[in-house]
């Protein structure tokens, strides 16, 4: 099979101001910024998640291609995060649950909350600067 042994390597997110979203990102989730090559015409910033292997490559945006910027460049943006359990957003899971939710708060970020139909998992959803969809989920 070619996909024996397949693990995720990173996530990169696009961005006009990759300091403030590896801010947020590290603020919010502990992400920790690691070396990252210097390619010269763009800027990046490279964060893992010390508690994983999980990288973060925020890549400066190339201002001339045609790619959205995020959901929030789009005609009628959405900023709503109940729409985001059946939307695209990438999910972490924490340990402190109550605790991780209080410091959303404490920053001012809008959140909606919700559980699995069993109960068991609670989860969290909101966005980050740049309009990308988060959720995180008690462990």
């Amino acid at each position: 099979m070619a996909g024996e042994g397949v693990s995720l390597n990173h996530i990169s997110r696009e961005s006009t101001d990759i300091n403030r979203l590896a801010k947020f990102y590290q603020q919010i989730f502990g992400f920790e910024e690691v070396e990252s090559p210097k390619f010269g015409e763009f800027k990046v910033v490279w964060l893992r998640l010390p508690s994983s292997s999980l990288c973060l490559h925020l890549i400066e945006r190339n201002p001339s291609n045609n790619l959205p910027e995020g959901p929030w460049s789009a005609a009628s943006p959405v900023k709503d995060p109940s729409h985001l359990p059946r939307g695209h957003h990438l999910c972490f899971s924490v340990p402190n649950f109550q605790s991780f939710i209080h410091t959303l708060k404490d920053k001012g970020i809008e959140t909606f909350q919700k559980s699995l139909p069993n109960g068991e998992i609670k989860q969290v959803f909101f966005f980050d600067p740049d309009g990308n969809g988060l959720e995180v989920a008690s462990k």
